[in-house]
């Protein structure tokens, strides 16, 4: 259900910044209508898939179509929220959010697999400027999650997909074999760097 996925997106997303927004202060818990978890999300939580169990009531067809109306807005609202404060960034359907933290890049992608979610994968010019948002705004590079492949000067997604969308710097990358990571400028632009350096964590979802 499309719905489901929405919302796991933004528990995600609500997982990666509540120590960023807490401030040391208790975090409100708002209930949503015929949703119970059974567990707390595993480390091993995988986006649009549920690591916990997730219950709804056994309920006519209207009133199931009630309880999802209202958690979509309760999603709606709150990504007007987060836009406004500048918390998180869209593109097409992917949501990309920063906890603020610098990490290297071993340490990034776990933040951002417990989160629900994966390290920042632009796959076009919308979502390059998406996460270039944060970096101008924290004004700290961020890795992104593409790495060297075992052909040395090639690199790829973690999965192993090619790269069908680039934004190297002029002349990048030029490790070849000695720098396996990405990371990505100030100016949008990408460079091949050493994994063990902090970079600004950046996790899309």
């Amino acid at each position: 259900m499309p719905s489901l996925q929405l919302f796991h997106k933004f528990l995600g997303v609500t997982l990666l910044l509540l120590p960023y927004c807490a401030q040391g202060k208790p975090a409100r818990v708002f209930p949503m209508p015929g949703f119970r978890a059974e567990k707390e999300v595993s480390q091993a939580y995988l986006p649009g898939a549920c690591s916990y169990q997730c219950r709804f009531p056994s309920v006519a067809g209207n009133e199931m179509e009630d309880i999802v109306l209202q958690l979509e807005e309760r999603i709606s609202k709150l990504e007007g929220v987060l836009r406004l404060q500048g918390k998180i960034t869209t593109s097409g359907r992917k949501i990309f959010a920063t906890n603020g933290k610098t990490a290297d890049f071993q340490a990034t992608v776990k933040t951002c697999q417990e989160a629900g979610g994966c390290i920042a994968s632009p796959r076009n010019a919308d979502e390059n400027a998406a996460i270039l948002y944060f970096v101008k705004q924290n004004n700290k590079y961020a890795y992104l999650g593409i790495k060297e492949s075992l052909i040395p000067g090639k690199f790829q997604f973690l999965n192993g997909a090619e790269l069908s969308y680039t934004n190297w710097y002029s002349h990048e990358p030029t490790g070849k074999g000695e720098e396996e990571c990405v990371e990505m400028y100030t100016d949008g632009t990408w460079n091949d760097k050493k994994c063990n350096q902090n970079r600004l964590v950046v996790c899309q979802f």
